[in-house]
């Protein structure tokens, strides 16, 4: 067997993924990938996961078709996996977290047939997207499509997530650009609001971090790893949910809300002085309250490099998390708004 290891070069890596040991990148975030072409009939890989509730399963692509490759959640050893491969010549691989705070993995090897080796992909594109935002954005429950416009399944244990078909990801294939996503099921802008953690963390916390997980020692993120030239922001759908309730936001919280959003927008502008940045919330049900919060937030930054964008069906197409089909309308929306920004 040939052993290829992760800091080969052709690899080509998209997402917050941690290289502070080049041999073992640990991948955190939804949608975070590794990507590569490889000759021979064998690929086999080593990883390493690390599983803090549900079911696991990581997505890959091969010559163009999509898997699932179930992992093993009682074992956090590194465990090597079998890749079915048909067919001869070069094939190309991309191997992505489709979940969020689920678990985390490290890829440790990958292994090819004695005689085979990697070959080279194009260049990663120029463009760059970057994706705030809450279970929508990660892409969680898209591939339950037989609750389109309804509510979520009883039980799904996350085997529906699948971050590749987010509206975030399709938008960047359909841009023919990279993307970050920084997205997490249930959170909302402030600590000890919305759902991630029982409420614990917000996207004050998270959103300059590289490993965010509870528990977990938190990293930063070292923004100039990644300057993104378009950055959508898309929070507020779980921020009415504090305290243990679904509640109204009072004026002073409501100012305190605008300021703290406000406040990270100005640390990312900073940080991406060409970026144009779009606010926005997705189709999944929400108050008005919250597209007005937005419309102000955008009003107070008064710049030319933040807009508001609303999709068609904004707050109103379903009280479950978009679907599949429902996140590709988002996405054909988004990338023609981004097009007009281009």
């Amino acid at each position: 067997m040939k052993e290829i290891l992760p800091s080969d070069e052709r690899l080509q890596y998209m997402g917050r993924i941690d290289f502070s040991e080049p041999e073992a990148p640990v991948f955190y975030w939804a949608g975070s990938l590794v990507q590569f072409a490889f000759s021979g009939d064998t690929l086999l890989l080593e990883i390493e996961n690390h599983r803090i509730y549900n079911g696991l399963q990581l997505g890959f692509l091969i010559d163009g078709k999509e898997h699932q490759l179930a992992l093993n959640e009682e074992n956090d050893a590194p465990q090597t996996y079998e890749i079915p491969v048909f067919g001869s010549g070069l094939h190309r691989f991309v191997l992505f977290k489709r979940q969020d705070s689920t678990h985390s993995f490290t890829l440790r090897r990958i292994w090819l047939a004695d005689g085979a080796d990697l070959g080279t992909l194009p260049s990663l594109p120029a463009l760059k997207l970057e994706c705030y935002g809450d279970s929508v954005t990660a892409g969680s429950v898209v591939e339950a499509v037989d609750c389109v416009a309804s509510v979520d399944p009883p039980v799904y244990d996350s085997k529906y997530d699948n971050a590749w078909h987010s509206y975030a990801m399709q938008t960047a294939r359909l841009l023919g650009a990279q993307v970050h996503l920084v997205a997490q099921g249930g959170i909302a802008l402030f600590d000890n609001t919305g759902y991630f953690d029982n409420g614990r963390y917000g996207l004050e916390t998270a959103y300059d971090k590289l490993a965010y997980f509870p528990g977990d020692a938190m990293t930063k993120w070292d923004f100039s790893r990644y300057v993104p030239d378009i950055v959508t922001v898309a929070v507020g759908q779980n921020d009415q949910h504090f305290d243990g309730k679904d509640q109204t936001l009072s004026p002073e919280q409501r100012e305190s809300w605008l300021e703290t959003y406000c406040g990270i927008l100005g640390e990312l502008m900073q940080k991406y002085p060409h970026a144009t940045f779009i606010l926005l919330l997705t189709v999944l049900m929400h108050d008005s309250f919250w597209e007005e919060l937005l419309d102000d937030a955008c009003a107070r930054m008064n710049s030319p490099r933040v807009r508001r964008f609303r999709f068609t069906r904004t707050g109103a197409a379903t009280p479950g998390h978009p679907r599949i089909p429902e996140q590709c309308e988002m996405a054909c929306e988004l990338t023609e708004y981004i097009q007009t920004l281009l």
